[in-house]
């Protein structure tokens, strides 16, 4: 499952780029494509790159399309150290809770960008 997923992530966020920098060091990480929507890459016709941006998004082998706690979800099943999580955020009810943690931070996410940009400039992850 891990070498078929590609995993779509907004390296222009400080936030963004530590926590997939996290998962990269993963010694499984190398089986899975890493994409930065920022660098403006392209993304799939069912992807445009503002709903990359807004979501977290991952593909599976077969090209279906996760987003937000599934996407996080699928990912963490993938890399073994995190597949506890990865199986726990998959079963409802912890799907959806997991989901609208997720929803919750969503609009978090802009004042936590800019508080990151000044404690982490913009090459380092």
């Amino acid at each position: 499952m891990a070498e078929s997923l590609t995993i779509y992530f907004d390296g222009s966020w400080p936030l963004c780029r530590r926590e997939i920098s996290l998962y990269r060091r993963h010694p499984d990480a190398d089986q899975l494509r890493w994409v930065d929507v920022s660098a403006g890459e392209s993304l799939g016709a069912d992807l445009s790159c503002q709903a990359a941006m807004a979501r977290f998004h991952v593909r599976d082998g077969s090209g279906r399309l996760y987003s937000g706690a599934a996407g996080f979800s699928l990912l963490w099943r993938a890399l073994p150290g995190w597949r506890c999580l990865g199986w726990l955020s998959a079963w409802p009810p912890m799907s959806w809770l997991f989901e609208a943690a997720y929803r919750l931070f969503l609009p978090l996410r802009p004042p936590l960008q800019r508080m990151a940009r000044r404690f982490w400039p913009e090459g380092e992850t």
